[in-house]
């Protein structure tokens, strides 16, 4: 985990990896995840972690620094950069889906239900909620 966001891929979704790590990281600076200054991990950290190759990495910093979203400091590291991403409801609403979808095809392979999903997710869901709850009373 990099900052606040957990960088994870998809290897049945059809999307190359690097415009998975393209899109975690644009989806990430839309919602305020990672703000400008931020530094991104390193091409061969983020490739250890993700067990891909570096050259998947680098592809994805490249294309991020040809548009403007992120720099590249040699010697000190990669940053987000001050270009500010906007991502639409409608779009966010559709990786929501598609990723939901492809969440409930492989828990029904399992014979999973979408109500059993569901209340599972309303118990992780309580968990969070008290997990704060608690970290708030500590602070």
């Amino acid at each position: 985990m990099y900052g606040q966001i957990e960088f994870t891929l998809d290897p049945k979704s059809g999307v190359p990896f690097y415009k998975q790590i393209i899109l975690q990281i644009e989806m990430a600076i839309a919602d305020g995840r990672l703000k400008t200054g931020d530094q991104v991990p390193t091409v061969r950290g983020l490739a250890v972690d993700l067990s891909i190759n570096p050259n998947t990495v680098a592809r994805a910093y490249s294309e991020l620094e040809i548009r403007g979203i992120v720099t590249t400091q040699h010697g000190t590291g990669t940053f987000i950069g001050d270009k500010k991403i906007d991502i639409s409801d409608v779009e966010r609403e559709r990786i929501l889906a598609e990723m939901a979808r492809a969440f409930i095809v492989n828990a029904n392979s399992y014979g999973f239900t979408i109500r059993e999903l569901i209340t599972y997710l309303e118990e992780l869901d309580n968990e969070e909620s008290q997990t704060k709850e608690t970290t708030h009373e500590v602070l």
